[in-house]
């Protein structure tokens, strides 16, 4: 599994594999706290796709 984060077209391809394209700000455009904000969004998507990928695995909050 691959996970981008905003390259487009510009990311390279790998013929069967799967693609998410996850569009999130640029922490480095962002303020102190737009940046928590971008983290924590990405933190939610991970565990998204962890409990998709891995139902029985427990993580702490």
């Amino acid at each position: 599994m691959v996970i981008t984060m905003g390259c487009g077209d510009v990311c390279p391809v790998y013929p069967g594999i799967r693609y998410e394209d996850w569009q999130v700000g640029d922490p480095s455009l962002a303020s102190a706290e737009g940046a928590a904000l971008i983290r924590d969004d990405i933190d939610t998507r991970v565990r998204t796709l962890l409990a998709e990928l891995v139902p029985d695995l427990a993580l702490p909050a």
